[in-house]
């Protein structure tokens, strides 16, 4: 893993927001990155319940400043970042008043949906790549994992395509149980035709739901690990037959071990 620079861009990750198995799983494959010789650099949402005071996060006023274009409106991007305690990894903070400012993940206290959900996914992506531009680091691999980040795959090969930085980026996307059901209520396909990609790289997000987003980011991938045991199986399916490369978690194996063997062979 020595010198081996991994862009991890995640919905979750511990300590900024509770355990689950997404969010354990962002702390410790980049900890196991570092720890083994790579580089690193996490990227979340900021969300409205992750404590600032408490973690310690600053915004970075150099990184900060531009305007994100989503479905035609210009939305300001905020950028915040804190250090893991005792670790030697850094995390940036995707913020925007509009999107994160006292909100959860993805849904009210009730369990009702954020109907701007796909604008979020939008400007999450975007704000992740100009961010790592402003910072010119080129990633040998990109790692993506949660459905926030679910997009991200599609605005790298696509939007950012004649992007020099990610010219040799690999990307792999990691799938998880869905955090919800149901369709999100704007129009995905359409708010991301507005920024000019073509209709046939958008193969089943008209019906804008998770498991759609989720086939798409296997489409846009160059590997699929799959992480969770309550994946859909048509989702499972799809990455199966894919023929890229494919790790599937178990409890049975060594997980970091797994993932070092899978960067290292296959990317």
């Amino acid at each position: 893993m020595k010198d081996k620079k991994i862009l991890y861009i995640s919905s979750e990750v511990v300590p900024y927001l509770p355990h689950s198995e997404l969010s354990n799983l962002a702390f410790e494959i980049p900890k196991m990155v570092n720890d083994r010789g790579g580089q690193t650099r996490i990227f979340i949402p900021k969300y409205g319940i992750i404590n600032e005071r408490r973690h310690q996060l600053h915004e970075v006023i150099r990184l900060s400043g531009m305007n994100l274009v989503v479905n035609d409106i210009d939305m300001p991007l905020i950028i915040k970042v804190a250090s893991i305690p005792k670790e030697r990894m850094q995390v940036y903070f995707i913020d925007n008043d509009d999107y994160f400012k006292g909100r959860k993940l993805f849904s009210e206290e009730d369990g009702t949906l954020y109907p701007d959900n796909e604008e979020r996914a939008i400007f999450f992506a975007k704000g992740v790549i100009e961010t790592v531009k402003k910072l010119n680091w080129s990633p040998d691999i990109i790692h993506v994992q949660g459905w926030i980040a679910s997009l991200v795959p599609l605005y790298c090969k696509f939007y950012y395509k004649d992007e020099p930085l990610l010219a040799n980026t690999k990307i792999i996307t990691s799938l998880y149980t869905p955090p919800f059901t149901g369709k999100m209520e704007g129009d995905l396909f359409d708010k991301i035709k507005f920024d000019g990609i073509d209709d046939e790289q958008m193969t089943g997000l008209k019906t804008s739901n998770l498991d759609a987003m989720f086939k798409n980011a296997i489409l846009h991938s160059d590997g699929i690990v799959l992480a969770s045991q309550g994946i859909s199986d048509e989702v499972k399916k799809i990455a199966e037959s894919s023929s890229k490369p494919l790790l599937e978690l178990s409890e049975d194996i060594d997980v970091l071990t797994a993932h070092e063997t899978f960067y290292e062979t296959e990317f």
